[in-house]
């Protein structure tokens, strides 16, 4: 899977999270590849919408399966067999309840499908005022995504006595390490620095630690170091060129990844990836469902963009995804047309007007 993989309003599918209904993106005769994707809830449905109109004006070869699970709809089995049929999915942001209801969807479908490496890049984007305009920000953090405390194993042990289970293994931590490792070599990156809370939770955070350890002694080419996530935090805020790439318990990764889409200008420019042996889920790099401002045309669609074109590259449409980013980046360059978390004034529609307008021209 690693060596696949590299960094108008739509109407859709019924209520019933079951239900299935495909639409055809650019219809020619080139072999069309089937897509799942789920709009999501909050801010999901315009973005994903966004991306489909990009993607029939790049006449990209897709054709979409799309499964409407929003308002808290369960993972139905005829979803994770679309995924596992397609091989590769688009999602929005899917909404989980504070302290009641059921367990996040998120970890549902990363769990159902063993989507054990979360991907996200954080790299500054010409164009973009950022805090940290003097220096270069292009780090890439790879979170364990099937362990740790974010697991959701929690009990009550008697009344006003909860317990959460931090659950770390040796296999998966080395299945983590190898890929952040190998993700840094054929990227051409120099360095996997591993975060950790291993002076604490010297057992869990120690086998995490130690297992990275011995990875690295197989990669000399790359450089390793390690350091406690409070310290990653502060260091991100005061000095993000020193990360290059960061591999991280599940928890631990969640935190760093919003302070990584924080340096580069916020939520809606951060694109990610959950990937597996079997298949891979492409969405934003943080998963803001945003509900303040769902439905008013505001939202900025450039982090699925970029998800969508790293989903095109994992699936070899090297071309289409280059077409589609390049003019992403060249409608914010330009800044000109840009939403309100970019310092403009523009709406959805009109940017995604404007990057359509730009691959047609060119």
């Amino acid at each position: 899977m690693l060596s696949r993989f590299i960094p108008s309003s739509v109407r859709i599918a019924s209520k019933n999270a079951g239900s299935i209904r495909t639409y055809l993106g650019y219809t020619s005769g080139v072999d069309k590849r089937k897509v799942t994707i789920i709009p999501g809830d909050g801010i999901g449905p315009e973005i994903t919408s966004s991306v489909m109109g990009v993607f029939q004006a790049a006449k990209v070869p897709i054709e979409w399966e799309v499964f409407d699970i929003s308002g808290g709809q369960p993972i139905s089995q005829e979803l994770v067999a679309s995924i596992s049929r397609n091989k590769v999915a688009l999602k929005g942001p899917l909404y989980t309840n504070i302290l009641s209801g059921a367990q996040s969807r998120n970890m549902e479908l990363r769990k159902a499908l063993d989507l054990y490496a979360h991907v996200i890049p954080c790299k500054k984007i010409p164009g973009i005022t950022v805090r940290h305009s003097d220096v270069t920000v292009d780090l890439v953090v790879i979170r364990e995504n099937t362990q740790g405390e974010y697991s959701g194993l929690e009990q009550t042990l008697v009344p006003g006595v909860v317990q959460s289970l931090k659950i770390i293994t040796k296999e998966a931590s080395t299945r983590i390490a190898h890929y952040a490792f190998q993700y840094a070599k054929a990227n051409g990156r120099k360095k996997v620095t591993c975060i950790h809370k291993a002076n604490i939770q010297k057992m869990t955070d120690g086998l995490f630690l130690e297992t990275c350890k011995q990875v690295a002694k197989e990669y000399p080419e790359i450089t390793f170091d390690a350091m406690i996530i409070d310290n990653c935090c502060m260091q991100l805020v005061m000095k993000p060129e020193q990360f290059d790439v960061m591999v991280t318990p599940n928890l631990y990764g969640n935190l760093v990844t919003n302070v990584g889409a924080a340096l580069i200008g916020g939520p809606g420019l951060a694109a990610g990836a959950n990937v597996g042996e079997r298949a891979a889920i492409f969405e934003m790099g943080a998963h803001h469902v945003a509900a303040d401002i769902a439905g008013q045309d505001k939202v900025n669609p450039t982090g699925l963009l970029f998800a969508s074109s790293m989903m095109l590259k994992h699936m070899q449409l090297n071309d289409y995804a280059e077409k589609i980013e390049n003019a992403v980046n060249k409608v914010i360059s330009e800044k000109k047309i840009l939403t309100a978390d970019m310092g403009g004034n523009a709406s959805t529609k009109e940017f995604t007007r404007a990057v359509i307008d730009t691959i047609v021209q060119n």
